[in-house]
């Protein structure tokens, strides 16, 4: 059984620094590319970060210089660190791991940006 669990979200002020977490298991991490998607209220889901397997990564242009992706293959999880965040940054935040047509979500974590 395939299973993305998320943790790291939570309540930040503006300028703040929040870490998420996603532990994977079930799949051959190594071989999967991943990506961090977000969703806001009443908007569309979007990718804001990617990495590949092969290490290679890509950013949303709102995001770009304040997020930054990484995996450990060794401990089979992803990470966003995500600094100077802003209250447009709030949002649900999911893990993805993908290979070919094969797709797998978190459960999704809030992050919420407010003073």
């Amino acid at each position: 059984q395939v299973q993305l669990v998320e943790s790291g979200g939570g309540l930040v002020q503006p300028g703040g620094s929040l870490r998420l977490s996603c532990a994977a298991s079930g799949i051959t991490f190594s071989i999967y590319g991943i990506n961090w998607y977000r969703q806001a209220p009443g908007k569309q889901r979007d990718m804001v970060a990617a990495i590949t397997r092969g290490g290679r990564t890509n950013y949303a242009d709102s995001v770009k210089g304040r997020f930054t992706i990484s995996r450990d293959n060794v401990k089979n999880t992803m990470y966003l660190q995500m600094d100077n965040l802003q209250p447009e940054d709030t949002a649900v935040y999911y893990c993805n791991a993908y290979l070919g047509t094969l797709q797998y979500w978190g459960q999704g974590t809030q992050v919420t940006v407010s003073s």
